[in-house]
């Protein structure tokens, strides 16, 4: 598209050229069996048929990009009513091989088990990747990608985000290997265990794992008035 501006220096009227392309790419992050997961997409057509995408698209003329960010992500994966989070915009002149395209990032921390992913639109496949087996994706989708998860583990350590990811009873091991995941770090039980119980942010339900072949542990839950607290005022949670 060109455009008529008035030139500061010369105080003529030029045209340049300016764009008008955005789209929406989502990093939907899940937590299950010890992992921490991306969903990615499989494009069933296009430029990059057959390659691996994060959930996006174009943005129509008459809708908002959040309204938009949500129907892409129902049309591509089936995931509906997700809080989604705003990340920033990625725009670098190469990114898209067609042409100059702005993309605006999302993301979100959902559970893994409430949801039922079925690819439908333009993908051919959605599937839940460990954060450790990602493959080559398309355009600067890695990148994209690699700033959700610096963002996640900043996050993690200033606001108790497991609520978004973990089963409402969980174990203090699967807490654990939650933030180890997230922050890829090996952490000591016992430290851990002593910060966490200290932050009075845990229930103890007196409840313990059933039909497990180990020896069942000890069931928790969060404190919702205290996540509430913690997550307005925040925290230093360092380990």
């Amino acid at each position: 598209m060109v455009k008529k501006f008035i030139d500061e220096e010369s105080g003529k009227v030029i045209e340049r050229s300016v764009m008008n392309s955005i789209t929406i790419d989502c990093v939907i992050f899940g937590f299950d069996k010890g992992s921490l997961k991306v969903l990615l997409v499989k494009h069933a057509d296009g430029i990059s048929k057959g390659e691996w995408a994060l959930p996006g698209g174009w943005i129509r003329e008459e809708e908002s990009i959040d309204n938009a960010a949500n129907r892409l992500l129902k049309e591509l994966t089936g995931l509906d009513n997700i809080y989604l989070e705003q990340l920033k915009a990625f725009g670098e002149p190469d990114r898209f091989p067609l042409g100059r395209v702005i993309t605006i990032g999302y993301y979100a921390l959902v559970k893994i088990e409430d949801y039922n992913i079925k690819a439908g639109f333009t993908a051919s496949e959605a599937k839940w990747y460990k954060i450790n087996d990602i493959p080559e994706l398309i355009y600067d989708h890695n990148i994209i990608l690699n700033f959700s998860l610096k963002h996640l583990r900043n996050r993690v350590k200033q606001a108790p985000i497991g609520f978004n990811l973990l089963p409402e009873k969980f174990t203090l091991l699967q807490l654990m290997q939650l933030y180890e995941e997230i922050l890829g770090v090996e952490m000591d039980k016992s430290n851990f265990r002593r910060k966490i119980l200290r932050m009075k942010l845990l229930q103890d339900l007196n409840e313990k794992q059933k039909d497990v072949s180990h020896r069942a542990a000890k069931l928790y839950r969060f404190d919702y008035d205290i996540y509430k607290k913690l997550t307005q005022k925040g925290f230093n949670f360092e380990f």
